[in-house]
Formats: structure tokens, sequence, C-alpha cells
């Protein structure tokens, strides 16, 4: 396949994940529960529509949901047939409130909606109702662009990492879990967005080759992560969880990139269920492990991941979700936490939009401007 820097751009073009419909009546998002077997851009109208969205997973990784619920108050607020400021601002904590009940773990969530509700509080109650309505909508656009600004800076700093590991014919072994690619985001991804970078300065999709956890048991990493690296023409496996201590003990494997869902003052991450264990077992091999975290998502509010709440998912999603019959006995419990909390003690840096931090991360967010 041709990775050109056009090519590049045309794939990122063909899965923009959350944009704006042309007539402005709609987030207009890729339904991401039916890929890799079907590319479908579904319409969001109403708050139900947009909470149902990011509570399925049809829109998920941190950055885009904070995108989709960007766009989705300024969506709701276009829409308030008002011209009573209060009227006005009680609606949008109303939806504000609704939106943020859709997922509990992802920080980015609450973040855009905070800005979301920072922009308005910021506006006089003397600013008309349409000119407030056009200042939510550039918000949000700014929301959208500086995302992508972030994903560049953490895939230029990334590579950095992976262009010291090439080997003169020997594509460099990279792992990642879950989905923290451009699906996830608004472009480039956090854990892709070395890789996607690579491509940019000229390497060979062969220059790499990337193993994908299958990520039980919604298989963001076979479904989605597999689906975007081989379109991006990058060299891809997939493999099952539990294989990830034989394949770096094979040695396939030179650095592991994951995305994260909220990382606490000390340095502990929740991302995708599954990342813990990945993490022990880097730990044991000397693999480097790397986190890759827009500083929205570090939250020093929250003092270590013990503070950190895990959503719990349907059990269908473990029985029966992916299977032609059910898999397991009828009536049998299941534990089906999305996300697990990694320790920062296994964790080997955090590479942010403003730089690689490293233990001991209090003091690191702070010179990186967390306050």
């Amino acid at each position: 396949m041709d990775t050109s820097t056009d090519a590049l751009e045309a794939f990122f073009n063909n899965v923009i994940t959350v944009k704006v419909d042309d007539s402005h009546d709609a987030v207009d998002i890729i339904d991401q529960t039916l890929l890799p077997t079907k590319v479908k851009r579904i319409k969001l109208h109403t708050r139900e529509d947009i909470w149902e969205a990011i509570k399925k997973l049809r829109v998920r990784g941190a950055p885009a949901i904070g995108v989709c619920a960007a766009y989705g108050m300024a969506l709701l607020a276009d829409g308030y047939n008002t011209n009573n400021r209060a009227e006005f601002d009680q609606r949008f904590n109303q939806d504000k409130k609704y939106l943020a009940s859709s997922r509990p773990t992802a920080v980015n969530l609450f973040w855009a909606l905070n800005r979301m509700q920072s922009t308005l509080n910021s506006l006089p109650d003397s600013t008309s109702i349409p000119e407030v309505k056009a200042e939510l909508w550039k918000e949000a656009d700014a929301i959208q662009n500086e995302d992508v600004a972030i994903s560049k800076n953490i895939g230029e700093l990334g590579f950095n990492l992976i262009e010291e590991l090439k080997v003169e014919g020997k594509p460099v072994g990279i792992q990642t879990h879950c989905n923290a690619g451009t699906l996830a985001t608004a472009k480039y991804g956090t854990a892709t967005a070395p890789m996607y970078t690579a491509l940019e300065h000229g390497w060979a999709g062969t220059d790499m080759h990337v193993y994908c956890d299958e990520t039980r048991p919604l298989l963001q990493g076979a479904r989605l992560t597999a689906f975007e690296l081989m379109n991006a023409g990058i060299t891809t496996t997939v493999q099952c969880d539990n294989m990830a201590s034989i394949l770096m003990k094979s040695g396939a494997i030179d650095i592991i990139f994951v995305g994260c869902d909220r990382v606490a003052a000390n340095g502990d991450a929740a991302n995708k269920i599954g990342t813990s264990g990945l993490a022990i077992i880097a730990n044991h091999y000397h693999v480097p492990f790397y986190v890759c975290a827009p500083t929205s998502t570090i939250d020093m509010s929250t003092p270590d991941g013990s503070k950190i709440p895990i959503e719990m998912r349907d059990g269908d999603e473990v029985t029966e979700m992916w299977y032609k019959h059910r898999m397991a006995p009828e009536g049998v419990d299941v534990y089906n936490p999305a996300f697990d909390v990694t320790d920062a003690n296994l964790i080997t840096g955090i590479i942010t939009e403003r730089g690689i931090c490293h233990a001991p991360y209090n003091e690191a967010f702070k010179k990186i401007g967390m306050i």
C-alpha cells in the first residue's frame, strides 16, 4: 500500500471519527461497534442519541468522547428556542449533567463538558443568544483542532523513541492494547501516533511490526487498531491478550505504547481492562512501557489510582456479544470491569503533548504545568 504523505492524509480523511454534519444539525460519527466488517457513519440529533452513542461505545476513546461531548453540547444549545439567558443556562446545565452520566471513567468527557460550561460562563449576560451559540460552536471546533495538535506532538515524541530502536534490516517491534488510534481521537491517535508519525517521516509500513492485543471482551485491538494500521499500510499482527508473555519472551517486542482514560496525580493510569497485566509482563521482560496521555487526561485532583471510578459493564459483552451461540452457562455471574489501573511504578514514561514525564510523576506533572 502507498504510505506517502498524500496517501496517509487520505486515510485520515476517511476515518474522521467525530465531525459536525454540514448542515450543523447533527454530530456525525463512525459507528465503531460495526467495525471492521462495516464502515458506517451515523448522525446524532438528540441528547439521547449522543448519550447512547457514548454509553454503547459507538464513539469511544477518551479524546474522541471529549470531542463528541463538546460538539454535542454546541448542537443541543443551538436548538434552544429561547432568548432568555437564564433559561438558556438552565437547559445547558441539564444537558451537561445528562451527558456526563454516560460514562464515569473517561476524564476527557468531564473535561470537555466543563470547558464548554466555562465558555458559557465567561460570556456576559448581555451577550445575545445567537452570539452565545456561535461561541459554543467555536469552542467545540477549538477542542477538536487542539486534539489534532496534541496527538501530533505525542506522535513526534513517541517517534523519537522508536527511531532510537531502529536496526537495519529488522522492523521495530511495537505492542499496543485496545484502540488509542485515530478512531479514538480527532486524528493520529495517542498510542498509534508514533507509528503514523513514522510514516510521515518516510518510514515504510514494513519498518514497523505492530502487535495488537485482541483486547477482550470488546475486541477493540482486533476490530479497530488492526483495521486502522492495516489500512495505513503498517505490518500488523493480532494476538489474544493471554499471548503477550510468550510474545515478549520471544524478543519480538521492543517497546509498548498504550493510551489511557485517566491518569492520577501519582502517575497511576486507568486504561482498558488488561493494560495492567500487560505492564506487569513488560516489567518482567524489561520491555519499555509507555502511556500516551494528553494532559487533559491527567487528573491532579485524584491522588492515586485507588480513587479512579471503574465502570462495570453488562455481562452479555463477555458471554454472547461476539458469538453465534452463547458461550457461557445461562445465569452465570460475570465480572466485567471496563478498565484497570496500571501502577505508576510499572510505567517507563508518560508521553504528553508537553513532553515525556518520568517518576516521580507528581513532580514531573508540575514541571509541565499541571497544578
